[in-house]
């Protein structure tokens, strides 16, 4: 297993040079520029600020520099928040998303294994059918539809919680984390149903019913076991996405996390910040894949091969 997650390892390291070389060249072509604003700056000034950050050498020299910076992990100064280095943000950001990313895994894990083995467990009966209802639901309603919902009904009608922002403690993480939790939540629910389901017409547990073992064991030692394979393979790059910070969610709560500052910095053509944010994203998915590798290992010995 060891030699696997080694070999999972250096195979990421082409993975990141490709997505940092195409972060590169797509923003570098993409139209407008850093300096591109709705005011017009005189030609000297923006003359200097393309020297400061070498925007004016040959393209090549410039993506040299940048390989560079990326193996000191020195993503330069921002474009847009020119007092501030792309590092000092993404260190800003990042705890914040870290932290509303980690409790959503918690709470749409929890919540759709649960649901999803009551549903597997009472198939076609009603209760069945209401989470199939509502996890379909929670699937095609999409998160910027879900999330004003959630503000309104919570935040204004019932006044339980503050409507946007980060200045109330855990009660600001409140929403956040439901808005971001509700459709995997839902994803989850079905996929475990799905993965119990087949897992309960599998030859080993009819093996192990016959053999006397008590219901609750298979259940719990047999059945749910092989039931999460499938679902710790969705966890992987939901869990990154959600740990580093779902732009939509971040910028209607008004979250200062990385999501935000990435929407923030693509508007404004800021280069070192969205090269230096989809670096993250990339490490991160990367990271989690690697963790649910390891898991499904554990899990089903026959994947370590």
């Amino acid at each position: 297993m060891v030699l696997s997650v080694l070999r999972r390892m250096l195979g990421s390291v082409p993975t990141l040079f490709a997505l940092a070389t195409i972060t590169f060249f797509v923003i570098r072509f993409a139209p407008g520029g850093p300096f591109d604003g709705e005011k017009k700056l005189p030609p000297a000034l923006i003359a200097r600020m393309e020297a400061q950050y070498h925007l004016n050498e040959p393209l090549w020299q410039q993506y040299l520099r940048f390989l560079g910076d990326v193996v000191r992990l020195d993503f330069g100064q921002s474009m847009y928040y020119r007092e501030y280095t792309v590092t000092q943000l993404i260190g800003h950001g990042l705890p914040i998303s870290l932290q509303i990313g980690l409790w959503a895994t918690l709470l749409y894990a929890i919540a759709g294994v649960t649901l999803g083995v009551v549903a597997a467990l009472r198939r076609n009966g009603i209760l069945d059918n209401l989470v199939s209802a509502v996890a379909m639901g929670g699937i095609v309603v999409p998160t910027f539809v879900m999330a004003p919902i959630l503000q309104i009904v919570f935040a204004l009608m019932l006044s339980l919680v503050p409507v946007a922002g980060w200045d109330n403690g855990w009660r600001s993480m409140v929403l956040p984390v439901v808005a971001m939790a509700l459709p995997n939540i839902a994803y989850v629910a079905r996929l475990t149903r799905g993965a119990m389901i087949e897992t309960l017409r599998s030859n080993y547990i009819r093996t192990a019913r016959a053999k006397g073992v008590g219901e609750w064991r298979v259940l719990t030692h047999h059945a749910i076991r092989g039931a999460m394979i499938p679902v710790i393979a969705y966890l992987g790059p939901a869990t990154a996405g959600l740990i580093t910070g779902s732009m939509v969610i971040e910028t209607i709560f008004a979250v200062p996390g990385i999501g935000r500052y990435f929407v923030e910095s693509a508007i404004s053509r800021d280069y070192t910040m969205v090269m230096g944010v989809t670096l993250v994203y990339g490490s991160c998915i990367i990271l989690f894949n690697m963790v649910t590798d390891v898991a499904q290992m554990l899990l089903d010995p026959r994947s370590r091969t």
